[in-house]
């Protein structure tokens, strides 16, 4: 018996929808990257990218565990000498949720042509609205807690 292997023609995408109110926002993440990358599928092979879209709801009702809202920052460096921004979590949360899960998801993406094709299917939204109802998302649970 030989081992299947998707060829990138016959990759067929799905769209679920994770909510993220309520829960951590690193959880919410590993979901969504497994998503993008296509490993929920029993037809996942490596060098294929066989991920669905993603839509993550509610993003600024996430939460960070522990001291995390305090402590953990955000690097930005501007190219300049000396540039280095630091935004710290509970500023990043507070004024931008959207791009704070999008760097979760980023990370758990590899950085190859596979991880940034797959980066253009997520779609972050700060609220329960969004704009893709025409797709019919599904919405995935996933067992988060």
């Amino acid at each position: 018996m030989s081992t299947y292997m998707e060829k990138a023609g016959q990759v067929s995408r799905k769209w679920f929808v994770i909510d993220a109110a309520g829960k951590p926002l690193g959880r919410v993440a590993t979901q969504a990257a497994v998503l993008l990358r296509g490993k929920h599928k029993p037809t996942f092979t490596p060098h294929v990218d066989c991920g669905d879209h993603v839509i993550i709801i509610n993003c600024a009702q996430a939460v960070l565990t522990g001291n995390k809202l305090q402590q953990k920052n955000w690097y930005r460096f501007t190219g300049y000498i000396g540039n280095l921004k630091t935004i710290p979590y509970s500023k990043l949360m507070a004024q931008r949720p959207e791009k704070a899960m999008q760097l979760a998801v980023n990370g758990m993406i590899p950085d190859n042509t596979i991880g940034r094709k797959a980066r253009t299917r997520l779609r972050v939204y700060a609220g329960p609205a969004h704009e893709h109802a025409a797709q019919q998302p599904e919405v995935y649970e996933g067992g988060t807690k």
